[in-house]
């Protein structure tokens, strides 16, 4: 094996540990953000004042908004180390100018 398809294949390891640890951080947080909709079902429901469901509804907005610019960073991360890098870069690029 050459010195150059070793490097891929160390990098390539390396990529799928990376992702791996990164889908885990982001099914935790988007179960959390699961719970906190299901609180702000009950806080409805109960009746609670506007003003606290949507301080709650922020709270959610935000570990959106976290969870989504985690996944873009796995996503960046995989297209500089990919093997058509300038493509998956432009790419992740795009998905940002178009939901960010």
């Amino acid at each position: 094996m050459t010195a150059t398809k070793k490097t891929s294949a160390a990098a390539g390891r390396a990529s799928g540990a990376y992702r791996t640890e990164h889908q885990r951080d982001i099914i935790n947080r988007l179960r959390r953000i699961e719970g906190q909709v299901r609180a702000l079902v009950d806080m409805v429901e109960s009746g609670r004042p506007c003003e606290d469901v949507a301080q709650q509804m922020s709270a959610a907005r935000k570990a959106m908004d976290k969870a989504f610019y985690r996944m873009m960073a796995c996503s960046v991360m995989e297209a500089v180390t990919g093997t058509d890098s300038e493509a998956d870069v432009e790419r992740s690029t795009r998905i940002l100018e178009k939901y960010a």
